[in-house]
């Protein structure tokens, strides 16, 4: 079975480019140096999913004309991967359907601490209508889609990657373990954040990413969650093995 990702967003938690910042990423004009909050959209032939709603949810759905959409599934709780919850409600009115959430428990907590207006007991009129779904280590289904947890830390903060066949999506995180890189291994796609060149508290940096490709050995390797700080695209391309690229907003990949 094959499976289609398209990313919705490659930017790091404030977007490129950055507010008020005059620097030659941000004001650069090609549009992949424009990159909206991380977030991915997986589709078999049967099922379509996303992998985190971010502030700029309703942008991405609008741009890449997504109809329906069968669940939601998030990595960890941090505002620049789940702020946009509340668009889900339009595919509550127009596929007249409840939206499956899957979220860890933690992560269950936090959205119910900022979306408390969803979980009340008393219901506003027109608020979004979620089912909560507890994940956390096990493998798991949505349809057709059989999709494996991945732990690994974004500094002190447990983070879920996610692979779904022979395709790996992992963000926001600096480390991970030995046992959670063996179900890593023999991938014909993995993505992997890379934030900057300078060290950074909880991301990988654009070295650590590339070596830590070259140990997993992915046929191919896409980074993510990039900040203005890496560089242009086009320049940044040119630095890479021929088995890793920068994504970009829009990106699609069949596998």
């Amino acid at each position: 079975m094959s499976i289609k990702i398209t990313f919705l967003g490659s930017g790091t938690s404030q977007g490129v480019p950055l507010i008020a910042c005059n620097c030659e990423v941000c004001t650069s004009a090609d549009p992949k140096d424009k990159r909206l909050r991380s977030s991915i959209l997986i589709e078999s032939a049967k099922t379509r999913i996303v992998i985190d709603s971010g502030p700029d949810f309703r942008q991405q759905l609008l741009r890449e004309k997504i109809k329906r959409l069968d669940a939601v599934v998030y990595t960890h709780e941090h505002k620049d991967h789940i702020a946009g919850l509340d668009e889900v409600k339009a595919f509550n009115f127009i596929n007249k359907m409840r939206m499956p959430v899957y979220a860890t428990t933690r992560v269950q907590g936090a959205l119910k601490r900022e979306f408390a207006y969803i979980f009340a007991d008393e219901k506003y009129p027109g608020i979004p209508e979620v089912d909560l779904v507890d994940f956390e280590n096990e493998v798991f289904t949505i349809g057709d889609l059989v999709i494996e947890p991945i732990n690994v830390m974004h500094y002190k903060l447990p983070v879920k990657g996610f692979r779904v066949n022979d395709f790996a999506y992992v963000t926001d995180s600096n480390f991970i373990a030995e046992t959670e890189k063996e179900k890593l291994k023999n991938l014909d796609v993995l993505v992997l954040n890379s934030l900057r060149r300078e060290p950074h508290i909880s991301h990988f940096t654009f070295q650590e990413a590339i070596d830590l490709v070259n140990d997993l050995k992915p046929r191919k390797a896409y980074f993510t969650h990039i900040s203005h700080q890496l560089g242009l695209h086009a320049e940044v391309n040119k630095e890479l093995p021929s088995n890793i690229e920068l994504a970009f907003d829009g990106l699609q990949l069949v596998i």
